[in-house]
């Protein structure tokens, strides 16, 4: 069947009566900011203190749109007759959102957690070669990161706040003072004695006896002659 002439004219009018007596809907940017979803992707944020220059996200990012560059500086010893150690200083994080295709891959595969997403997307420039974004204008943007979800009530406690809640535990601990021993005492002593004495004795002294009692000389034996004869017991010599 062949259509009706200027039937596809009356079927576009026909919309345009319908949406003309509808709310508009229609975004007043920028006088009006959009909400955007938690987990939007706009920019890549970067938390410095975090990055250990391991390279993962460099060697992953399928566009190499990530420049890193570092140093290495020699760490003094911890303790006294330690080893010095080395670690990798980070100089330059930048990264090319004009050959970025926002995978996400750097953020997954970063095993510090120095990479975040944002939903910062006004980044907009007139020349391509500003796209290029260095690690200071990276921080920036980790400040407009959206707060994780709360976890389940009845989930796990993650193993980084266990950590850190028991080093924190252990840090308050040594920090309480000790107690003070009361005056007079000396520590391991009974009260009102002196370390290592009986109680009531000085340090070194004999304990007591009965009042009004001395303890007697111990009796002095007689030394035997080994020449002499054994005597009878009823009396007299054998």
């Amino acid at each position: 069947m062949a259509p009706i002439p200027g039937s596809g004219l009356a079927k576009g009018l026909a919309v345009t009566l319908r949406t003309m007596t509808k709310k508009t809907v229609t975004a007043q940017y920028p006088d009006a900011q959009p909400e955007l979803p938690p987990r939007t992707r706009g920019v890549i944020g970067l938390f410095e203190e975090n990055c250990t220059v391991c390279m993962l996200c460099a060697r992953e990012c399928p566009d190499w749109c990530i420049y890193i560059d570092s140093h290495k500086e020699t760490v003094p010893p911890a303790a006294p007759g330690g080893r010095e150690r080395s670690r990798n200083v980070l100089d330059r994080f930048a990264i090319d959102f004009a050959l970025c295709m926002y995978c996400g891959i750097c953020i997954e595969v970063c095993p510090f957690d120095a990479l975040f997403w944002s939903p910062e997307f006004e980044y907009a420039e007139t020349d391509i070669h500003e796209l290029t974004h260095e690690r200071d204008k990276l921080r920036d943007w980790m400040w407009t990161v959206p707060a994780p979800p709360a976890l389940d009530p009845g989930a796990e406690e993650p193993k980084e706040i266990a950590a850190a809640r028991k080093s924190a535990e252990k840090l308050a601990a040594a920090a309480q003072p000790e107690p003070t021993p009361e005056p007079g005492a000396q520590a391991g002593a009974t009260p009102g004695t002196q370390a290592g004495a009986t109680p009531g004795t000085e340090a070194g002294a004999q304990p007591s006896t009965d009042a009004g009692t001395q303890p007697g000389p111990a009796p002095q034996t007689k030394p035997t002659d080994p020449q002499a004869k054994p005597t009878d017991p009823q009396g007299g010599e054998s």
